[in-house]
């Protein structure tokens, strides 16, 4: 067609916005009604479409149809909503066709109606409207062949595989799911998909009822279509069809989708005979509540036969099925990774129908790797906007009279920050000083970043959307822009920064009080603060909250600060300070420890990185010294005081963290474990637990304690942020502290800027604000902040899995020294502690014999032809990179020592 307005209707807006996304659509009207329907449909497209209309260069414009005279139109009688909403389109297209023959000079403007609702097409084409379905109109821009893969597959039952058999019970619509739910045959759940098994996932049941929490789902047919993290309806089985959580690791690795027996010949594998305790609750997905589908990363599989178009695309998450696609670029999407959508899953498919959304780069480039790492993991890292930008102080930025009001000056004060190497965004710094009544005054010293985040603001928006930093092995994705992270909420040295701070007075005897001139201002920089008062035992008299000014004198690494102390000759203010601080330190540790709380361990790794290609050339654990706990004692302690006094002040609103409690079976696996050894792990409470992992020493085996350690970790729950109002259980069990809150990373965690402006208003600092004291929605505020934390650290743990993949690739096969951490039916999982390194040992190979495997959970070990294996036994491995799936490269481990 020639000059031409797009105007498409609701659901071709909802399933197609790829296209309209894509740069080659512009000229498009969205109507007001389309707008609504859309906004009440489905909130991720609605904000997708606000940013087209937003962006000049598409010419995407909205239309008000239903305020204008001429298009608005009255429901008629027996007429359904849906219908009236289609009649509103077509009017305003018929009137906007009209309204351009007017205005038009030479070239003639068409109004060209986009549906893909065959009735309203027909009736549009009844009343002279020039319309295509989206397919159609795609397909007749022949300067654009590409934008064909891009369509969405609308109907379930289009695309139907040639077989035509039915592979999958049918779904109960929503109505019937409903009342089913609500008469208790149906329980309501999201559905969460085995990373190490295709044919299992769990669903865990919403509401409050304890019994029947999670429920396993186990078989193709009973998995019923749904994909992770689906909002679904199951049935319980009869308790003789309940089975146990499967030991075996299965990885869907078939081509050939109609090969529907070779799938009940796995399932039969997950029938093996069971001890009755293990059974657990077992259900049959019977419907969709609510689809949680979204752009998937991975790479397209190929298809064998030539010049075929449909292909089947491998998602990078193993929890999502292969979605079968169909483009006309296979050639050139081979060895990328693209992005790809689902459009629906028909009942006689062995996977769901999508379309291509777009090519991210070559597999295996560290640029596209980490671009996939973070889509994968709902990482928001796009560029800040000009709107976020623009609430950013103007430089150069100066401190005023107006803020100097409110301040206490503590810039005479010799205050240092202690952080890992090459740290820019730095929250926290600390001081400790004799003073003249015999007492040793002690501060934490907080970034004030609520000062330069203002509520509402776009600026603050966008901060809470992102939640916190993510730090990968060479990237960081900031919560908040540059400008704040690494310059003026940065408590770097020699440089006044705004504050919060907690200053402790510590009374001892013998001290004498430091002399300052207050009439001496250095350079002027903007600034916050809060302060204890203690005796020499560390035991808090007092403590109140106010706002400063610091001057950080040194910016130390953690193994500067630990030399200063160690130090013969050092004997400056900033060292003298230093001892202090870790006196008091390992006063403060040990009556936390007394008090049960747990000393965990997980291997955390360190990547040299080589200054010109940035590949990582050395990778060791990181060595933890005394400065780190230092630091943690002191972070520790200004949390639960702030959370003590944010939680009186607001006993509703207070925003704070808990850690609870893992049910008893979480730690059966330990227990396990713990008698291998002849060990007995008592786990009736967070102090009996400690006092056992503190006695759990062999002296022939001196790693076996953080073994034990290591595996008391995985037993935990997570620690989630709430809201006081909506909780009565505030405990952190493993800190065992009463109550506890984040108040010490403003710059890298949005839950401290709330918890700083509760600070401040609790102490008459700043003014308060309807959000602040709103509990529904700093519950919904606590949501996002738990999935954003939790996402950040599988990106975090994605990242080191990347970059250990990249350092072996360069090393070959390695030999090593490793532990045995768990035991599974057909592999084992090993801990090699040179590297911090985690992988799994597999004893089934493809295209070689089987080993004759005896598997025993009660024990647990595993018995590979005459070799038994158990937890914590020493093992020798071999470590290589299997390069031969490109999309999952990974690290391969094989048993070298015992032989099997």
């Amino acid at each position: 067609p020639g000059p031409h307005y797009l105007l498409p209707d609701t659901n071709l807006l909802l399933h197609q916005i790829d296209i309209l996304e894509d740069p080659v659509i512009k000229n498009v009207i969205v109507l007001q009604t389309v707008l609504q329907e859309v906004r009440n449909r489905s909130a991720p497209v609605y904000k997708r479409i606000r940013d087209v209309i937003g962006n000049p260069e598409k010419h995407f414009y909205s239309f008000t149809n239903e305020h204008h005279r001429e298009t608005y139109i009255e429901q008629e009688q027996g007429e359904t909503s849906n219908d009236r909403n289609d009649r509103a389109i077509r009017v305003a297209v018929k009137w906007y066709s009209e309204h351009l023959k007017k205005i038009q000079d030479e070239e003639k403007i068409q109004v060209i109606f986009l549906t893909n609702d065959r009735t309203n097409k027909e009736k549009a084409l009844e009343e002279g409207i020039t319309a295509y379905t989206c397919e159609e109109y795609i397909k007749s821009l022949i300067a654009n062949p590409d934008l064909v893969d891009r369509l969405a597959c609308v109907s379930d039952e289009g695309k139907e595989i040639e077989s035509g058999k039915i592979i999958f019970p049918e779904h109960i619509p929503l109505s019937k799911l409903q009342q089913g739910i609500k008469s208790g045959i149906y329980l309501q759940g999201t559905y969460r998909a085995s990373r190490d098994n295709y044919l299992e996932a769990t669903v865990w049941v919403h509401g409050d009822a304890e019994e029947n929490k999670e429920i396993i789902i186990q078989g193709l047919k009973h998995l019923n279509r749904a994909v992770h993290e689906d909002i679904v309806a199951v049935e319980l089985l009869a308790r003789d069809e309940w089975v146990a959580p499967s030991s075996v690791v299965l990885q869907d690795d078939g081509q050939n989708e109609d090969d529907i027996e070779n799938e009940e010949e796995k399932e039969n594998i997950l029938k093996t005979a069971v001890n009755k305790d293990m059974l657990r609750p077992t259900g049959k997905v019977v419907g969709i509540i609510k689809r949680n589908w979204r752009p998937f990363c991975g790479m397209l599989s190929k298809s064998q036969i030539k010049e075929a178009r449909r292909h089947l695309f491998t998602p990078a998450d193993r929890r999502i099925p292969r979605i079968r696609i169909e483009t006309r670029q296979a050639d050139t999407l081979e060895g990328q990774r693209i992005v790809v959508a689902i459009d629906g899953w028909p009942r006689n498919s062995r996977y769901p129908n999508g379309h291509f959304v777009k090519n991210l780069g070559s597999a295996g480039d560290k640029e596209t790797e980490t671009e996939v790492l973070l889509l994968e993991h709902d990482v928001p890292h796009q560029p800040f906007s000009q709107g976020v930008l623009s609430f950013l102080p103007k430089m150069p930025w100066t401190i005023t009279e107006q803020d100097m009001k409110y301040r206490e000056d503590l810039r005479h004060l010799y205050v240092c920050s202690v952080d890992p190497p090459g740290c820019t965004d730095i929250d926290d710094a600390l001081h400790c000083r004799e003073v003249e009544n015999g007492n040793i005054e002690v501060g934490v010293h907080i970034a004030d970043v609520s000062h330069f985040i203002r509520p509402g603001n776009a600026l603050d928006e966008e901060s809470a959307k992102r939640g916190t930093t993510v730090y990968l092995c060479e990237k960081r994705i900031d919560m908040v822009p540059e400008l704040l992270s690494s310059n003026l909420c940065s408590l770097r040295s020699n440089v006044d920064r705004y504050m919060y701070m907690i200053h402790t007075l510590i009374l001892t005897r013998n001290s004498r009080c430091l002399y300052v001139d207050f009439n001496r201002f250095p350079s002027h920089r903007l600034a916050f603060s809060c302060i204890w008062e203690m005796n020499h035992k560390a035991e808090i008299l007092k403590t109140r909250f106010t706002k400063s000014i610091i001057n950080s004198k040194a910016s130390l690494t953690y193994a500067e600060a630990q030399m200063r102390i160690d130090s013969a000759t050092m004997n400056d203010d900033i060292t003298t300070s230093l001892r202090g601080l870790n006196k008091l330190a390992k006063i403060l540790k040990k009556k936390r420890i007394d008090n049960g709380a747990l000393t965990l361990s997980s291997p955390e790794v360190r990547f040299h990185m080589d200054s010109e290609t940035h590949d990582p050339i050395d990778l060791q654990t990181k060595e933890l010294k005394e400065t780190n706990s230092m630091v943690e004692e002191f972070m520790l302690l200004a949390n639960v005081s702030v959370a003590q006094k944010i939680y009186d002040e607001f006993p509703e609103f207070a925003l704070l963290r808990k850690h609870p409690a893992p049910p008893p079976s979480n730690y059966d696996i330990l227990v396990k474990a713990a008698k291998t050894k002849n060990l007995e792990i008592k786990t009736d409470s967070a102090k009996a637990l400690a006092e056992s992992l503190d006695k759990a020493e062999s002296p022939t085996f001196p790693y076996l304690n953080t073994l034990l350690r290591i595996l008391t970790t995985r037993c935990m729950m997570q620690a989630v942020y709430f809201c006081s109002g909506m909780d009565n259980d505030f405990h952190h069990y493993g800190l065992a502290s009463p109550i506890y809150t984040h108040f010490t990373s403003p710059i890298r965690r949005y839950a401290d800027i709330i918890v700083h402006r509760l600070l401040a208003v609790a102490i008459g600092a700043d003014s308060t604000y309807p959000e602040l004291t709103d509990k529904h929605k700093l519950a919904d505020m606590c949501k996002n902040l738990n999935y954003r934390h939790k996402m950040a650290q599988y990106a975090q743990r994605a990242s080191v899995a990347f970059h250990t993949q990249l350092f072996f690739k360069s090393k070959g096969v390695v030999n090593e020294d490793a532990y045995i951490l768990f035991v599974r039916k057909n592999a084992v999982v090993v801990l090699i502690p040179k590297y911090g390194l985690e992988g799994t040992v597999f004893f089934e190979e493809k295209g070689k014999p089987t080993p004759r495997l005896d598997y025993n959970n009660e024990v647990p070990s595993l018995t590979v032809e005459d070799t038994t294996l158990r937890v914590f036994d020493k093992v020798k491995v071999n470590i290589m990179l299997d390069a031969s799936n490109i999309q999952h490269q990974k690290i391969r481990m094989v048993l070298v020592e015992p032989k099997v």
